[in-house]
């Protein structure tokens, strides 16, 4: 990833990860397994379902203490069989 986020942050920060995944109770609990993976932590995800329930938005903070460390969370989140999109 050629990302900028090194320039835009001052690190360590909590940044915000939105993802976005088919609607499945699981996907709370599989973002939360990769997060505690790679940045454990005590998460309280906030989901959303879309309007015609076909998908949901779980929205996490995580505190990251790098550019890589966050692009590696983009990397690792985007893996979750559910998962459609990382924002």
């Amino acid at each position: 990833m050629n990302t900028k986020f090194d320039e835009l942050l001052e690190f360590p920060c909590r940044f915000p990860f939105k993802v976005l995944g088919l609607a499945d109770e699981r996907l709370p609990g599989l973002v939360v397994e990769v997060l505690q993976q790679h940045a454990p932590g005590d998460y309280s995800p906030q989901v959303r379902p879309s309007s015609k329930g076909n998908y949901h938005s779980v929205s996490v903070h995580v505190t990251v203490q790098s550019k890589e460390h966050v692009e590696l969370l983009y990397t690792e989140l985007g893996k979750i069989e559910l998962v459609k999109y990382v924002l």
